[in-house]
């Protein structure tokens, strides 16, 4: 196993999950993964993970408002960190509490961050078609929704945004 301390092998869940949390936040879901991948038992896991929610050292809402933290700074849409986020085990409530509570304290505006992110990729529009075209397909990709996508064509060159 890469990256352990040679005493890792009689570490107990509790010991591994701190040791992983210390880095980064981590859902549940994910923690549970990685204890496993490290040979511990379910049942160990399921109980470990239920004692570190209930004291407050894992929390699958502060990991979500993190994780879309970090992905707002790297200039991600909403369509994409809510995918990733339901891959890394949220479930849809959690999710749609954690994008509720940046879009009240207005740290995700989507249109916004969609025209950000095209001026600071591209110098302008794009004159011929197949150019607008390779545009909306960056922000397609980043996870920008039509709406989104069509704001920022028309706004990430302009000071009016």
């Amino acid at each position: 196993m890469r990256g352990q301390p040679a005493a890792g092998r009689d570490a107990t869940p509790r010991d591994d999950a701190i040791r992983l949390l210390a880095r980064r936040e981590y859902s549940r879901a994910e923690l549970g993964e990685r204890l496993s991948a490290r040979g511990h038992e379910a049942s160990d896991i399921q109980a470990c993970l239920d004692d570190l929610a209930e004291q407050g050292l894992q929390s699958d809402a502060r990991f979500a408002e993190s994780f879309l933290r970090s992905r707002i700074a790297r200039g991600q849409g909403p369509l994409k960190i809510r995918a990733e986020l339901e891959r890394r085990g949220l479930d849809r409530e959690g999710i749609r509490a954690a994008f509720a509570a940046s879009e009240e304290t207005g740290e995700a505006d989507w249109f916004a961050l969609a025209c950000d992110t095209l001026s600071r990729r591209f110098s302008g529009p794009g004159d011929t078609p197949r150019e607008r075209a390779r545009r909306e397909r960056f922000l397609a990709g980043r996870g920008f929704d039509f709406d989104q996508l069509r704001h920022a064509l028309a706004h990430a060159w302009t000071s009016d945004d």
